[in-house]
């Protein structure tokens, strides 16, 4: 084999690993996986954290979304070819085989099972209920407009499975993790229908259900506001429940003000700044709110 054939081979490994990180934007991670270790910091006021437990919490969680991603792409995929904003994902365009992806989804979803057992027994008991309603919302768009809460409650479980797989059982008071749970999947939600603002037009014309479809724009974006209401308000109940103290609650209000400079990106006749406030002002909330949780967590 000559240099030139080992570097083309080296060439076509990268692209297709290139090609996964891009079919389950792997780099939007960084979204949710702070809600998780939120759930697993909070949990350390019951039960010591160890390096392995919390190497766990992080493959369960990117396992998840692995996975979750990945079938939310299987399942879309004509929709997908259809619409000229996602024409040019991978599976559209034959980057990825079909047999691939499938592949690859039932891999990472093993390995989620496999990470969830190990970490706690409650948390693998838990598990198969939480693949079998994140796999469910890739269908929800179909029938119903309230798909985005569906997604919100599928990402709620990764702040209660943060907190299962540390502390092994339900929290004290129950309602924390309930609390916890609403205002990450109101935040969740939220953000998704501003998400779901650019595909209005096609979603209509293709018969799909969204809020921006449904209601229009602008009233789609006042429920995303209101939803980040409820958002703040639950977390700020979960903090109190948890005893959390000054600094979250600091955190809290830092979060409810980045929410509402979020809000100040996107309009119903401008969405030109989209992208900057969901990708970049989410990944920024979460990390943030991640740190001052764990500065409150630390300080007590």
């Amino acid at each position: 084999m000559t240099a030139r054939d080992g570097q083309t081979i080296v060439s076509a490994r990268r692209s297709r690993w290139v090609a996964y990180v891009n079919l389950v934007k792997l780099p939007h991670t960084v979204f949710l996986l702070p809600f998780a270790l939120v759930g697993a910091t909070w949990a350390t006021a019951v039960a010591p954290i160890t390096p392995s437990a919390l190497a766990g919490v992080v493959i369960a969680f990117t396992a998840a979304r692995f996975a979750a991603m990945g079938f939310n792409r299987i399942v879309d995929r004509e929709y997908d070819a259809r619409n000229p904003r996602t024409a040019g994902r991978e599976l559209p365009r034959g980057v990825l085989p079909l047999w691939e992806a499938r592949l690859a989804v039932g891999i990472a979803s093993i390995v989620f099972l496999g990470a969830a057992w190990w970490l706690a027994p409650l948390c693998g008991a838990l598990a198969p209920i939480a693949l079998a309603w994140i796999f469910f919302y890739s269908y929800t768009k179909r029938f119903t407009r309230w798909s985005h809460l569906v997604l919100g409650v599928g990402l709620a479980i990764a702040p209660v499975g943060g907190y299962l797989a540390i502390a092994g059982r339900w929290s004290e008071p129950w309602w924390m993790l309930v609390a916890l749970a609403v205002g990450v999947a109101a935040w969740s939600g939220g953000f998704d229908i501003l998400y779901a603002l650019q595909d209005a037009a096609f979603d209509r014309e293709a018969r799909l259900h969204s809020m921006p479809a449904a209601l229009g724009e602008a009233r789609a974006i006042r429920l995303a506001r209101v939803l980040h209401v409820v958002a703040v308000t639950a977390l700020a109940v979960a903090g109190v429940a948890a005893g959390a103290g000054w600094i979250y609650a600091l955190g809290v209000a830092v979060t409810a003000a980045l929410l509402l400079y979020e809000h100040t990106l996107v309009h119903p006749t401008d969405l030109s700044r989209l992208d900057a406030a969901f990708f970049t002002m989410n990944g920024v909330i979460s990390i943030v709110f991640f740190g001052f949780v764990l500065a409150a967590r630390l300080a007590r």
